[in-house]
């Protein structure tokens, strides 16, 4: 049984698709297909039900799903354990926040590939929530505060958050001086977040409202700089904002806790060579 068609199997089954499993694979479909065809020969058995909206598994294909990704994992770390010191192969699937990754992490991955010239890196830059595990995501860089889960999860540095709002927006609603003071304004957010506030050392929660959201930290300071509201926002996303006059920050009395950068990877005793030196490298350019 060839350990390149456990994988795409695996991939098929992650990504609910050939075609979604042959962009992750970076090969063509007929390839997928063809080590699709050759596994389900090898064991006898239909794993995938194949329809017009993509593929299923089978009862089989999801009782041999689990023991095919604990052989492809298991083959990875016998294959780093015998890799001369500091080679590195495969492939490495970053899932990488839009707002921040192609100004300020890119850059890094790109020495990542410099270093290790047998390495393959597949980046996807998005500001949604991805879930690394069913999309088949070795990991992922995450900025804010980390919610409660079962990944496991390495800080890499430190990030700053401000509170914006545009000259015009202050000029017609006032600027609020106390978090609870908000309740009264226009927040710019992601979705029904909190926001948190210092007060010495206790801890201010408040609740905005607002009719402008995006999933985009980008969307959210233009549209903070147009003055439709008050934003929350990483210290980089503002910086430029705030340097030309567009944004001002608004009450510094009580800033946000210090947020994190992190790098966060499926649950397992022992992470990945390849996802040990990217944690490694970020920390060097942002720790």
């Amino acid at each position: 049984m060839d350990i390149e068609d456990l994988q795409t199997f695996v991939e098929v089954a992650d990504a609910g698709g050939v075609s979604s499993a042959a962009r992750r694979l970076g090969v063509s479909k007929s390839i997928v297909s063809r080590r699709l065809f050759r596994l389900e020969a090898d064991l006898g058995i239909q794993l995938l039900s194949r329809t017009t909206r993509g593929a299923a598994l089978t009862e089989a294909g999801v009782t041999f799903r689990d023991h095919a990704a604990r052989v492809c994992a298991e083959i990875d770390i016998a294959r780093e354990t015998i890799l001369p010191a500091g080679d590195l192969r495969g492939r490495l699937r970053i899932a990488a926040p839009l707002s921040f990754g192609p100004t300020n992490l890119a850059p890094v991955f790109a020495e990542l590939a410099q270093r290790y010239p047998q390495l393959h890196i597949h980046t996807c830059y998005s500001d949604r929530f991805v879930d690394i595990v069913g999309e088949g995501f070795d990991c992922a860089i995450r900025v804010g505060y980390l919610s409660d889960s079962n990944l496991i999860a390495r800080r890499i540095g430190p990030i700053h958050g401000k509170l914006v709002a545009s000259p015009s927006y202050i000029k017609t609603y006032g600027a609020p001086e106390k978090p609870e003071e908000l309740l009264s304004h226009q927040a710019l957010m992601q979705g029904t977040e909190t926001w948190q506030f210092t007060d010495g050392d206790k801890t201010i929660s408040v609740h905005p409202q607002g009719r402008f959201k995006s999933d985009s930290g980008i969307a959210l300071a233009a549209a903070a700089a147009a003055g439709l509201g008050i934003a929350w926002l990483p210290a980089f996303l503002v910086e430029s904002y705030l340097a030309s006059g567009a944004l001002v920050s608004l009450m510094t009395r009580y800033p946000p806790p210090t947020a994190g950068m992190f790098v966060v990877r499926p649950p397992g005793s022992h992470p990945a060579r390849k996802v040990r030196v990217l944690t490694e490298l970020l920390i060097e350019h942002f720790g």
